[in-house]
């Protein structure tokens, strides 16, 4: 799949597999994983509801329990691409 395909926010891209979103390049240090925890069903569709946010490097050397830098959970997706857009800028910010 092209980059030109994906979908982007703030600049990055998002990519989705299955239950699970990743915001970021994964060519930088850091990238955004989110975990769609719970669906909810609005409209006759169904819609995010909690979802985990994990900041974590993209080194594959370190142990996937180390790479994981903050986590949080929120109710929804624009909550968790809000936090999640902040703690990406912040952290490729200070490498």
């Amino acid at each position: 799949m092209a980059a030109d395909n994906f979908l982007y926010y703030k600049n990055k891209p998002l990519v989705k597999c299955g239950n699970t979103i990743y915001y970021g390049n994964m060519a930088d240090d850091y990238v955004i994983m989110m975990q769609v925890l719970s669906q909810k069903e609005w409209n006759n569709q169904n819609i995010c509801g909690k979802i985990s946010v994990k900041l974590i490097m993209t080194d594959e050397t370190k142990n996937p329990l180390e790479r994981i830098v903050k986590s949080s959970e929120k109710e929804g997706l624009y909550p968790a691409l809000d936090i999640a857009s902040v703690w990406l800028e912040d952290a490729l910010k200070k490498r």
